[in-house]
């Protein structure tokens, strides 16, 4: 289900990025853009994942097998981006859209991330603070 989900947010990224490169004056009517029925779904699907998760004690690690390890990998890109669009923000108009869901997204890549440890038997590596 994770890989027809990762398939829509790839075409709603791409939709996300024409938006981005596009001055607001000049968007299109016709021109697909992230609007809030993208978030909230982004927000179900996040939301239904993670009620079969247990609760963290610490922080996760990036580990515990290959796709767990890229779904994390893609959740900083993902919060990169997120800073880079605020930073943008300031100089430039930017849809609010574009940050909730990039926003959104990362949080969801965390809890996709979690559920693929579950899913492929990894177990998740806790930080241990204490440990050098």
């Amino acid at each position: 289900i994770i890989d027809r989900i990762l398939e829509r947010v790839q075409s709603e990224l791409f939709n996300l990025g024409s938006q981005l490169a596009t001055r607001t004056e000049d968007i299109r009517p016709t021109q697909p853009v992230i609007q809030p029925r993208h978030i909230e779904r982004l927000e179900q699907e996040l939301d239904h994942f993670n009620d079969s998760l247990p609760s963290l004690t610490s922080f996760v690690l990036p580990a515990g097998g290959a796709l767990t390890a890229h779904l994390h990998l893609c959740r900083t890109v993902c919060r990169r981006a997120e800073r880079l669009a605020v930073t943008l923000s300031h100089r430039e108009p930017v849809a609010a859209e574009v940050i909730h869901y990039l926003n959104r997204l990362s949080d969801a890549l965390f809890v996709f991330a979690r559920h693929a440890s579950r899913i492929t038997g990894q177990p998740e590596v806790l930080w241990k603070p204490e440990q050098t």
